[in-house]
């Protein structure tokens, strides 16, 4: 094999298709790129038995082939080397890395190790690659990170008819986001999130996804291909959770809230909440109590309903997850929807005419509060 290639081309190409490799690969073969040189294109791949990576790019291809290397040394070299076209030529074992007067000599791997990478050829549907980046990310902050419960650690998509629908749930707050597709398949995919958020960042332009129709899911936008083992397993109903109507609203700025929740949580000691007491056209942000640390800020409100606590309605919540919801929303005011204090709160985002944008839904649990 002997080619030459675009340096920021072949760099960019080895970045996306490394991020796939393990850090601790199950098999010393799965720290590999595939490289495979033909027909004047460099093909890159990495699989790790559950995510598969693979970009074809253009290069000069004087002598066609295929190799393995260490994905994330090739990587290193890659980001590193100068603006100069490389040269990529093996001989024998060995594979010779050349730009400019920079030159790598490095050992490849057995080519008959590396076990076949998955397909998903029959397409569902496509989606706007930056709707279903911002759309990962809003769900992928409610993703639990406790590896003892597989299920939560994945974003549940729902596939309906002109729609996609998003879930992720901690048991401690549950995101849902839904954006329009092509597709007409009934189905859902429960994705790790890790992979999803990957193949979300790196995919450009019109994501096309497909399916195997055997645990398989892919996104590919043309030029990169993401594959990915669905995860096995009923998800909760998580649906029925948001509420059919609410007591009472209050209307807050986004911005203003996020800021005064960040200043106020700077008193609150691990696990101490950040109380929200909603009060006839104020919001008051509080955190500790008694001889500790104090803070508060009062900021403007629209409330509407009877109070839930005497002359007002308190919440409390965890601050980090408060923020978290807040940046997610990504829109200039929040409305609070609230039943009870210990209930799930919904959280809805509104535009500047008022507006409420309810494709994204947040619903936060309480935290118990004495005081």
């Amino acid at each position: 094999m002997k080619l030459t290639i675009d340096k920021t081309t072949f760099s960019d190409a080895v970045a996306f298709v490394a991020r796939t490799i393990p850090g601790r690969p199950a098999n010393p073969i799965l720290a590999g790129v595939v490289l495979h040189a033909a027909d004047g294109r460099l093909a890159l791949s990495a699989f790790d038995y559950e995510t598969s990576a693979t970009t074809t790019v253009t290069a000069d291809v004087a002598t066609e082939g295929r190799a393995i290397v260490s994905g994330r040394l090739l990587a290193e070299i890659a980001k590193s080397l100068p603006n100069k076209p490389v040269t990529l030529e093996t001989d024998g074992a060995l594979i010779h890395v050349r730009c400019g007067s920079s030159k790598f000599r490095l050992l490849t791997m057995p080519l008959d190790e590396f076990p076949a990478l998955p397909t998903a050829a029959n397409d569902l549907g496509t989606i706007t690659g930056h709707a279903f980046e911002h759309a990962v990310a809003q769900v992928a902050v409610a993703v639990s990170r406790d590896e003892t419960l597989p299920l939560l650690t994945g974003i549940m998509v729902e596939a309906t008819p002109g729609c996609l629908t998003l879930m992720a749930t901690d048991r401690y707050r549950l995101a849902v986001r839904e954006l329009p597709w092509d597709g007409t398949v009934e189905d859902t995919y429960l994705i790790r999130a890790k992979a999803l958020t990957e193949a979300s960042k790196q995919l450009q332009g019109d994501v096309h996804v497909t399916t195997n129709g055997h645990g398989v899911l892919g996104f590919s936008d043309g030029t990169r291909t993401s594959t990915t083992q669905l995860i096995d397993g009923d998800y909760p109903p998580v649906r029925r959770l948001f509420p059919d109507a609410v007591a009472v609203t209050a209307l807050v700025n986004v911005a203003d809230l996020a800021a005064a929740v960040k200043r106020v949580s700077l008193v609150a000691d691990r696990g101490i909440p950040v109380r929200l007491v909603f009060e006839d056209g104020t919001v008051s942000v509080m955190a500790g109590q008694g001889e500790d640390a104090t803070a508060s800020e009062a900021l403007d409100a629209t409330v509407t309903g009877a109070p839930l606590s005497g002359a007002n309605t308190t919440l409390a919540f965890n601050p980090q997850f408060l923020a978290e919801a807040l940046h997610a929303l990504d829109t200039q005011d929040v409305q609070f929807g609230i039943n009870h204090p210990a209930k799930p709160v919904q959280l809805v985002g509104s535009n500047a005419d008022g507006e409420l944008l309810t494709a994204y839904r947040h619903l936060l649990v309480p935290i118990r509060f004495q005081g």
